[in-house]
């Protein structure tokens, strides 16, 4: 027996912000959102899907925004979505280099940390 994959992150939000989560996640970021089942639908929350990347929401009561555990999500143009997230208002935090990507960090509407990276392109000798 093993672990093969991971199907999905969940993230919790507070009660009655699905509308922040949708702006934040569909609107800035561009993932899509899917309707939850609707046996889970009433519990609130939302879902961001595209492919095999799947962020959903949870509601919790007592919410406190994941500080230091984090999604990392891989991104194209990363130097434009950071200056469309500052000029949202949202706090774009540089970070440690680490081989191969080029990364900052963000806040989404709830305080949840997320970490956004792009793949640096290996020089071919060509173009």
């Amino acid at each position: 027996m093993k672990v093969r994959s991971i199907d999905h992150v969940q993230l919790a939000m507070p009660p009655g912000r699905e509308a922040d989560a949708r702006a934040f996640y569909s609107g800035l970021l561009g993932i899509p959102e899917l309707p939850k089942p609707p046996n889970l639908a009433a519990r609130g929350g939302c879902w961001f899907e595209r492919g095999a990347l799947k962020i959903h929401f949870g509601v919790e009561k007592s919410f406190s925004p994941a500080r230091k555990a984090h999604p990392a999500l891989i991104v194209e143009d990363l130097a434009t979505l950071a200056d469309t997230l500052r000029r949202e208002g949202y706090r774009v935090v540089d970070d440690e280099p680490l081989e191969g990507y080029d990364r900052i960090y963000t806040d989404d509407p709830f305080g949840n940390r997320i970490e956004l990276m792009e793949p640096r392109r290996a020089w071919t000798g060509s173009r």
